[in-house]
């Protein structure tokens, strides 16, 4: 077992999600290869979102987790398989989302499922990543009359 290995891909996955929930696009952009793809388990949306392309992927995330979205995503117990440049990976996520616009709170768990790929540059990528809610709910603030919000204040994205 290559534990060197092992680690950079848990470091692409972190770079993944840091960049995501820090609208860092650019660095968001190089978490993947260019042919990635996503399929995220959406129960608010009602049905599966599936994204084809990094750029499909950075657009979409760009557009909908903006500056009026805070997100937060943890990901632990990595379960993580190598065979040569390739690997698989499974990850337990916690995650909030709050759309402040809206008022809204999103909260829910799910398992990741990637795919990544050690570049001619050496570093590891995601190449494809997906995950299926194991639950999700929804409050609103305006259900919560002595909530506070305090967020974000330093981010002006």
């Amino acid at each position: 077992m290559d534990l060197v290995t092992i680690e950079e891909i848990r470091q692409a996955k972190y770079r993944y999600l840091r960049c995501l929930d820090l609208k860092l696009w650019d660095e968001f952009a190089d978490a993947f290869t260019e042919d990635a793809v996503a399929e995220y388990d959406t129960p608010v949306l009602g049905e599966p979102l599936r994204l084809a392309g990094r750029d499909a992927i950075v657009a979409y995330m760009r557009e909908h987790l903006g500056p009026q979205t805070i997100t937060s995503h943890l990901v632990s117990h990595p379960e993580i398989e190598v065979d040569g440049d390739d690997a698989r990976g499974s990850w337990c996520l916690e995650d909030t989302v709050i759309v402040k616009e809206h008022r809204l709170l999103i909260r829910g768990a799910a398992y990741y499922r990637d795919t990544y790929r050690r570049c001619p540059d050496g570093r590891w990528r995601v190449g494809s990543t997906g995950h299926r809610r194991t639950y999700e709910y929804t409050v609103s603030f305006d259900d919560l009359p002595s909530l506070r919000l305090t967020a974000d204040p330093w981010n002006t994205r």
